[in-house]
């Protein structure tokens, strides 16, 4: 049997990455493998009903095939347009109705924490604040303690030093879930975004109490706060245009 007939029986039997360095090997095997009947069978694989119109949607079935067949690398983001330096965070921490914490917090103290946490806090909270997630942490100075039976109810709101407005991060939310593994309780909240962006939901931002560990299952000893977005942000630029996207008043 011919070469060429081999090839044209066995080219429709490949996949489209081995079709595709079938061009390269030589030039009667490149312009077989460039037929566009051989990749009208592999659209047909993946996108039948692509197929059943005689001429074929794009200028060829190879370059359907080259376009759609993966999905395209993520692209970079460009600059955010805020930086943690226009940025100031208001932080209030209730028990019932007592006020606890209460603090203003320029953007560049909250930036992925630049603070080492104190000496004697346990293993899994130490590879937790060490991981490579995006974590913005801050020191509780003086600390304070709170009863795992109390109950503990944090808001975040935020300012924009550029323009005067104010977005809300977390509002009221309950820190319902203590670990006991890790030592933090957490809470989070469902973020408002500015009607620009109405496809944008679902995305939340949590908050922990980090504590430490003294052998017991009595008071929370707080140290420390941590602020994530890792629904969706899991770098600094990634938060920063989240944070742009906020519902601004």
């Amino acid at each position: 049997m011919p070469c060429e007939e081999v090839l044209k029986a066995v080219f429709p039997l490949l996949e489209g990455i081995d079709l595709a360095s079938c061009t390269l090997v030589a030039k009667q095997w490149r312009e077989i493998a460039q037929d566009d009947y051989f990749w009208k069978c592999l659209c047909a694989k993946r996108w039948p009903s692509i197929c059943k119109r005689p001429p074929p949607p794009t200028v060829t079935y190879f370059k359907l095939y080259q376009t759609f067949y993966k999905r395209p690398k993520r692209r970079a983001l460009l600059p955010p347009r805020l930086s943690f330096s226009d940025l100031e965070f208001y932080i209030d921490i209730w028990t019932q109705e007592r006020l606890i914490f209460s603090e203003v917090v320029p953007g560049p103290v909250l930036q992925k924490g630049t603070w080492i946490p104190p000496p004697g806090i346990c293993d899994v909270l130490r590879f937790h604040l060490e991981g490579p997630e995006y974590k913005m942490t801050l020191p509780v100075e003086p600390r304070f303690s709170v009863l795992p039976s109390q109950n503990v109810s944090v808001s975040v709101l935020v300012a924009r030093r550029d323009s005067n407005k104010v977005a809300c991060i977390i509002n009221k939310s309950v820190f319902e879930y203590i670990d006991r593994t890790a030592y933090r309780a957490l809470a989070y909240d469902y973020l408002d975004f500015s009607p620009c962006y109405p496809f944008v939901s679902g995305i939340r931002a949590w908050i922990s109490l980090l504590f430490m560990d003294h052998g017991s299952e009595g008071d929370i000893d707080v140290f420390g706060i941590e602020m994530d977005f890792c629904d969706a942000a899991n770098s600094e630029e990634e938060v920063l245009w989240l944070l742009d996207m906020l519902d601004w008043k």
